[in-house]
């Protein structure tokens, strides 16, 4: 009776140890889970930006001009920009994500028209963007991608963007 009784005890103290140890774990991956949305929430504002195009061989500044981001949760992303006529091209609309550290990628495409009206491009722009120490402003270099309305890659440029939390 003794050794059945033991054997209970060490077999409630086992599950009791294991349940402990999965318990932890839920902890510690919840922490990190929140710690990845906390990285990532401080993209999720409105910002201000300067973009400017530039020479993909050289890195010379061609030409600069404002856009304004939103970064939503979620991961989804809106651009305007007054390096098109609002009459020839809609706003970029995109998706976002935590890459790792002070580290997002941004994807947005906006559809460019003629002064006629005809759709005639698609502009595809990707970024990775750094937030730096101060945490209102993030750095980003962009690659361009300019499509024919058959979707063929028909052009492709470079640029680099400075940014201002929007308050």
């Amino acid at each position: 009776m003794k050794n059945n009784s033991f054997s209970r005890i060490s077999t409630a103290a086992t599950h009791m140890m294991i349940l402990c140890g999965l318990l932890a774990l839920g902890v510690s991956a919840m922490a990190q889970s929140n710690d990845a949305q906390s990285q990532a929430g401080r993209l999720q504002v409105a910002w201000r930006v300067q973009v400017t195009v530039r020479d993909c061989q050289t890195g010379a500044a061609l030409r600069t001009f404002p856009a304004l981001f939103t970064f939503a949760k979620g991961g989804t992303l809106t651009v305007t920009t007054a390096g098109q006529p609002p009459s020839l091209s809609t706003p970029g609309l995109g998706v976002w994500r935590h890459t790792g550290g002070d580290t997002y990628s941004a994807v947005s495409e906006s559809f460019v028209f003629s002064p006629t009206g005809a759709w005639t491009q698609t502009h595809r722009l990707t970024r990775a963007i750094e937030i730096g120490n101060d945490a209102d402003e993030f750095t980003d270099t962009v690659t361009l991608q300019i499509f024919d309305t058959n979707g063929t890659l028909i052009v492709t440029g470079c640029a680099t963007s400075v940014a201002h939390r929007f308050e």
